[in-house]
């Protein structure tokens, strides 16, 4: 099937017009500081407004390299003992933080009814690789031993994020398997995540151009994390126990170049047993969790996801 034959919705498709039309520098031929900068202007252009919550609060929790600095969302001011949902952004480990994810920890917090901990770990290429993962993985074991500056008692964890948060996602949720936290994992729930090698999947090749997330700024991306190829921790489906992982939501978009790393993931996990609920946004592009207010259609794949994930936590909890 030819590029042009693929479906796009109209919103998407109206999007990705205004993008070529807007077409500026690449993301490696500015400084990073820019290219970071210009990832928090595009929330203010394309993400849909945050949610009024009871609680958003900036915290801190103790790292391998200093404290990370965390965001803590609740919809309520108190709450009895349950689940926290940990949410490690995306931005292919080079930009993103807090504020571009602010607006979806607030749907998530008010969607799921539980609190959710954002966390902002180190970026390369000042901190490469395993960086990322040593913070989220830090953070994630602070909260689970529900301590007093976050005000509640956990008794289990949702680990979630997109893209690079969504490698995250699985990375974190591996570690805690290996070697368990206070707290298990209940869910995980990855979104358009990179799980395994792309060069060589369809999805690469056909949406590599054109569809938001390029091959090129993938390339600087990688090369900026400069991690080891051949580790779990870079590309979890080769962790040898898929067995032990928790019950699973995986989405990813139907245009990404990711899409087919999140199909192989999911397939893996079925295949070694866990139950998983795998949703694909046909139709839609990488980031459209950040692009609510850009392509409105987006909204109904997170909802989606948020029903999907309330659901198998009800399955299992």
């Amino acid at each position: 099937m030819a590029d042009t034959e693929h479906y796009v919705r109209e919103d998407v498709r109206g999007f990705l017009d205004f993008l070529k039309s807007m077409a500026g520098p690449e993301m490696d031929e500015v400084p990073i500081e820019q290219a970071r900068g210009t990832y928090v202007a595009m929330k203010g252009l394309a993400e849909a407004p945050e949610r009024d919550l009871a609680v958003v609060k900036d915290l801190t929790c103790p790292g391998p390299a200093g404290d990370i600095p965390l965001r803590l969302y609740d919809a309520r001011d108190n709450r009895e003992a349950g689940p926290v949902v940990m949410f490690y952004h995306g931005g292919g480990f080079v930009i993103g933080d807090l504020d571009t994810h602010n607006a979806i920890c607030t749907e998530l917090a008010h969607g799921l009814d539980l609190p959710v901990v954002a966390v902002h770990y180190r970026l390369a290429p000042e901190a490469p690789f395993p960086a990322a993962p040593d913070d989220c993985e830090a953070a994630t074991r602070w909260v689970a031993g529900s301590p007093a500056e976050l005000g509640r008692q956990v008794t289990g964890l949702v680990t979630t994020g997109d893209s690079a948060g969504g490698n995250l996602t699985i990375v974190v949720t591996q570690a805690l398997g290996d070697e368990p936290a206070a707290v298990p994992v209940l869910v995980q729930a990855p979104i358009y995540p990179i799980a395994g090698p792309i060069e060589d999947t369809a999805s690469y090749k056909s949406f590599g151009e054109g569809f938001l997330l390029t091959a090129r700024s993938m390339g600087f991306f990688n090369r900026s994390y400069a991690a080891d190829e051949g580790s779990k921790r870079n590309y979890p489906i080769l962790h040898e126990n898929h067995a032990q992982t928790p019950p699973t939501v995986l989405i990813t978009a139907g245009l990404d170049p990711l899409r087919d790393s999140g199909r192989e993931y999911a397939a893996h996990l079925i295949q070694n047993g866990v139950d998983v609920t795998y949703i694909e946004a046909r139709g839609n592009i990488h980031g459209f969790i950040t692009l609510r207010k850009a392509v409105p259609s987006a909204q109904a794949d997170v909802e989606a996801l948020i029903d999907a994930v309330k659901l198998m936590l009800q399955r299992h909890t």
